[in-house]
């Protein structure tokens, strides 16, 4: 029997994924089907990553194994590919994506693929993708999806477009932005999230000190692609927040955007999301002022767009301090009553635990002054928000009082280096000296936000703390240069941030291509075209002017040493408007390789959310030669999120070590793990069928953690139970 033909199953199915999306609410023996699934990214339209299901405990966790491993056939090993993917689990099907972005449907309890969909008409495809969205509507079943700049409106049943959605089952994100972008990067990597007949969706769009496109908020019609209502995270003239910016911003500043997912209290008809800087990321020159809705919480109407409320965690942000994941919907005990609230992970390291309502802080926030650039024409903001509690959970300092102490050379080669460095506190802006950053520009928190148990309101969340550096330089240079220096000057602002500064594959984006053996692969007629038209999600660079593209072309090449080009000749169009850039985000590493600061250099925090005090705190993952050693675990830097259930587990993968890792939820204890064949950098979900749990983990490698990239989803379960004898033999 099919699963349209199972009316009753289906009707009891699918309201129990609308009480999981928060539409409606169902008597106590129809929500135990909604446990079962894992229907949205992070398991519930509130984000909490927790399931009631207890069949896998402390109690019996170590006879937990691989029931099936699925292997997809796109990995590619440079560039390095990964999986994100958190599953979606409906009826006992799993949708999840491959390395190479395509929407794959598994059996959920054998792993058999039933079928597939391949946005790329057979070309490799590249990027990341973190999940897909589900909505119904009696038998009209529908994936949503997001390939390039893309979103796709697929049946669930087999995977085939639906013709009637947007332009034969897609529409460009790329329009109805209500400004030209058709030549900029807009896509969109986390899943929106589904209100009724809504698809409220945010962006990931480019960083760089180039016109990028605004990372507006919109809501699409699900049955036809039509934009409903759109939000401008940088306002338009007579918006509330104008005033936060320079005059023009909303014409020409891009980003400030919704790239990690949003939450939905549909009882309050209310849609949650955490926005991003606004580009360039390390320059604001431009963008005089608060920046309003930069970096902010943002509580709006999910049926009109409408703002409700906002919080901002950074003001004026010139280190790409982005809301990296979306905020947890939580209800604590506070001052003796029951309060319903958001609980915002950031990258510094900072909770922010808001009213639900209003947004105000349930502990208190202090505004701490913070030191102030030195860049000409720049204006940072004075001041920062801290909150008092709960403390933070992860490194905010770095001098040569926290280099590192793993050995006597390590530590005297990282004090040398800082010697030529600017040290301090968070919030140390990047200036002409290097500056050391941490938590570093990926956190801190990530994407993979947090966890949340609601049976004891405590919240975990992974975080890492290792350190990079920063410098910035003239966009354009003062005086006479080379063409590949200039070169080099505009691919380190413009492309170091995807492909490393180098020319090597950025590890905290392994998607990209390596440039560093591009002339072998590429002519020059080559690579001057794929500037000027871009391909895939690489925007165009067509407004570099002939002798930008020169330059660019010649740092490559390796060419142009002896080529001199005068400073009159320069007009840096290729920076716009911002007249300093950052070099790159350097990795900061001792002489072995491992991080200049003192462990941990990654953790896993349970955290209080009635009091705002740490439950515990223990380092997630080791480095294999450390553990050789005898070293005890050092923590690593960490991709992903976790899960926690009912059986008393906190479940997660996330760490360079490439285990996943089960850890008792009420002691930090480990208490089980297993090697994996590629790093687990993506958030596990779990669901059961036919009566038994299964965990289930992508384990993609490649990613920001720079290890090996991988090709599996691994799914776990206890042993199936022998059948009861026949007592007839």
């Amino acid at each position: 029997m099919t699963l349209t033909q199972n009316f009753p199953v289906v009707r009891r199915l699918l309201a129990a994924t609308a009480l999981l999306n928060g539409v409606i609410s169902l008597p106590a023996a129809e929500t135990r089907a909604a446990h079962r699934s894992w229907p949205i990214y992070g398991g519930s339209a509130a984000g909490t990553k927790f399931s009631a299901l207890d069949q896998i405990d402390r109690t019996n966790i170590a006879q937990l194994k691989p029931a099936w491993i699925y292997r997809c056939d796109d990995m590619t090993p440079q560039p390095a590919s990964t999986i994100e993917c958190n599953p979606i689990v409906i009826d006992g099907v799993a949708y999840v994506t491959s390395p190479g972005l395509k929407l794959l449907a598994l059996d959920a309890a054998t792993g058999q693929e039933r079928w597939r969909f391949d946005p790329w008409d057979g070309a490799r495809g590249r990027g990341v993708n973190r999940g897909v969205t589900y909505w119904a509507d009696g038998d009209d079943r529908r994936i949503l999806f997001v390939a390039g700049p893309f979103l796709h409106a697929l049946n669930a049943a087999d995977g085939k477009p639906v013709r009637s959605f947007g332009r034969e089952g897609r529409i460009d994100l790329r329009e109805g932005l209500d400004r030209d972008v058709f030549f900029m990067s807009v896509s969109a990597t986390t899943p929106g999230i589904v209100y009724r007949d809504l698809l409220i969706l945010g962006s990931n769009v480019g960083e760089g000190p180039a016109l990028g496109a605004p990372g507006h908020l919109r809501a699409f019609d699900v049955r036809t692609g039509q934009r409903k209502w759109i939000f401008h995270t940088i306002p338009h003239p007579g918006e509330f927040g104008y005033e936060t910016w320079s005059p023009d911003s909303w014409k020409t500043v891009g980003g400030a955007n919704c790239w990690g997912g949003m939450t939905l209290g549909a009882e309050r008809g209310l849609v949650f999301a955490g926005t991003g800087s606004a580009n360039y990321d390390h320059f604001g020159g431009n963008r005089i002022g608060q920046n309003l809705f930069a970096n902010c919480v943002l509580a709006l109407r999910a049926e009109t767009g409408e703002r409700v409320w906002h919080y901002q965690v950074v003001h004026h942000d010139l280190w790409d301090y982005d809301i990296p994941c979306p905020p947890n919907l939580v209800t604590v005990e506070h001052n003796g009553r029951r309060i319903d609230a958001v609980a915002q992970v950031t990258k510094m390291g900072h909770l922010f635990v808001l009213n639900r309502d209003t947004g105000e802080p349930l502990f208190p926030v202090e505004e701490r002054p913070v030191p102030k650039s030195d860049i000409p024409g720049e204006q940072s903001w004075p001041t920062q928000p801290f909150p008092v509690a709960p403390p933070p959970f992860a490194q905010q300092r770095f001098t040569a009082a926290e280099a590192t102490d793993l050995n006597p050379a390590a530590r005297a080669a990282v004090l040398k280096r800082l010697e030529a460095m600017r040290t301090g506190d968070i919030f140390l802006p990047p200036g002409l000296q290097p500056a050391v950053t941490l938590p570093q520009f990926n956190g801190g928190g990530e994407w993979g936000g947090a966890s949340f148990d609601p049976t004891t309101r405590t919240l975990y969340v992974n975080s890492s703390s290792e350190a990079e550096w920063i410098a910035m330089t003239a966009a354009r240079p003062p005086r006479d240069t080379t063409a590949a220096a200039l070169g080099a000057t505009i691919y380190g602002a413009t492309c170091s941030a995807c492909h490393g500064f180098d020319r090597p594959a950025n590890p905290n984006a392994p998607s990209f291509a390596t440039l560093k053996n591009v002339k072998e692969r590429l002519t020059r007629a080559q690579v001057l075209e794929l500037l000027e038209k871009g391909r895939g999600q690489m925007p165009s660079f067509a407004a570099f002017s002939t002798l930008e593209r020169r330059a660019v072309v010649a740092f490559l090449l390796g060419e142009g040493g002896d080529e001199r080009i005068a400073a009159a000749e320069l007009t840096s169009n290729w920076a716009g408007d911002i007249p300093f850039v950052a070099t790159g985000h350097h990795e900061f590493r001792d002489p072995e390789g491992f991080p200049v600061n003192k462990r941990p250099w990654g953790t896993l925090t349970a955290i209080d959310l009635d009091r705002g005090v740490f439950k515990w705190q223990v380092p997630l993952g080791t480095y294999p030669e450390l553990e050789k050693r005898g070293e005890p675990p050092t923590g690593t830097f960490n991709m992903g999120g976790s899960l926690v259930t009912a059986g008393g587990l906190v479940f997660i993968g996330a760490a360079m070590d490439e285990r996943f890792h089960a850890y008792d939820k009420e002691t930090g204890r480990l208490v089980w793990e297993f090697q994996m064949d590629a790093g687990g950098y993506a958030t596990p979900a779990t669901y059961e069928v036919d009566g038994r749990q299964f965990v289930l983990i992508a384990a993609g490698g490649g990613g920001k953690p720079e290890t090996k990239a991988g090709n599996a989803y691994y799914c776990f379960a206890l042993p199936p139970k022998s059948p009861p004898a026949n007592k007839g033999d």
